[in-house]
C-alpha cells in the first residue's frame, strides 16, 4: 500500500476557527477523515507542527520511504530556505498545496521557497487542494 504523508505547518491546527473567510469553517481533523474514506487504497499519515525544525525532521524521516508528501507549509512557504532545502534533499516527491490562492493575497505570499523543489503546486481550491495533491501523486 502506498504511504502518503500530509504535512501541515504553522497555524493550520487552527483550521475551522481562524480566518474562516480565507480558510473555511471545517477542522482539518474532520477533513482528514473524509480523505481516509476517499482513498482507501492509500495509507495516509498526518503530521502538523508550528515548528520549522519539526517539519524538516518529518521530511527527513519519510523522505526515502514514503510514496509522496502533500505539504502545506503555511507561512514557512514564503520564508524558509531550510524547508526548501529539505525537500531538495529527499527522494520522496512533495506536492506543495495551499488552501487559498496565495497570488490573490499579500505580495509577500507570492513567492515560495519550496515550489522549485516540488513535483507541483496546487492552490486556491480550499481544503480540496489536499485531495488534488493526493490525486496528483497516485495517478
Amino acid at each position: 500500500m502506498k504511504k502518503i504523508l500530509i504535512l501541515n505547518g504553522p497555524n493550520l491546527n487552527l483550521l475551522g476557527v481562524r480566518e474562516k473567510g480565507i480558510y473555511g469553517d471545517q477542522s482539518f481533523d474532520t477533513y482528514y477523515e473524509s480523505l481516509q474514506s476517499d482513498f482507501p487504497e492509500v495509507e495516509l499519515h498526518y503530521f502538523q507542527s508550528n515548528s520549522e525544525g519539526a517539519l524538516i525532521d518529518k521530511l527527513h524521516e519519510v523522505g526515502f520511504s514514503y510514496y509522496g508528501v502533500v505539504m502545506n507549509a503555511g507561512a514557512y512557504t514564503h520564508t524558509s530556505v531550510a524547508i526548501g532545502d529539505a525537500i531538495a534533499g529527499i527522494q520522496t516527491p512533495v506536492v506543495e498545496v495551499h488552501i487559498s490562492n496565495v497570488h490573490q493575497r499579500e505580495e509577500f505570499r507570492h513567492h515560495s521557497f519550496l515550489s522549485k523543489n516540488c513535483k507541483g503546486v496546487i492552490l486556491g481550491f480550499g481544503l480540496d487542494s489536499y485531495r488534488l495533491g493526493i490525486l496528483s501523486l497516485i495517478k
